[in-house]
């Protein structure tokens, strides 16, 4: 499940963060130029005219016949948040007020429907 940018840079796909006239590329392994940040993640810092293109990837689906976006996914359970924009759906649904308007869940995997990348 992927919510947030990713570039393409020499024919490959990496999550990406965008600062500035830079953008910051992360992968799971080393790689030539990619230094560790943690155990596990690597980062490498080019320029933004490098990258051949830098998107914002949302994954979408639908519980229970409302629109959801994907946040992340844990064993078979996704988080979820709710898009259809009405609170008393969002409530009878038995979601978390997150924020003001903001309403999450965790969804079974087997229930969710339509899951879908929007890139943008």
């Amino acid at each position: 499940m992927r919510d947030g940018y990713v570039a393409q840079w020499r024919g490959q796909e990496y999550e990406a963060s965008p600062a500035g006239d830079d953008v910051r590329l992360y992968q799971p392994e080393p790689g030539e130029g990619f230094e560790e940040i943690r155990p596990g993640r690597f980062c490498r810092v080019v320029a933004v005219a490098e990258v051949a293109e830098l998107v914002y990837v949302r994954t979408r689906c639908s519980w229970q016949g409302q629109p959801f976006i994907v946040l992340a996914r844990h064993d078979n359970w996704l988080r979820v948040e709710y898009t259809g924009g009405r609170w008393p759906v969002a409530e009878a649904m038995g979601l978390e007020a997150f924020d003001f308007g903001v309403y999450q869940g965790w969804a079974p995997v087997a229930e969710v429907t339509d899951l879908r990348e929007n890139r943008a």
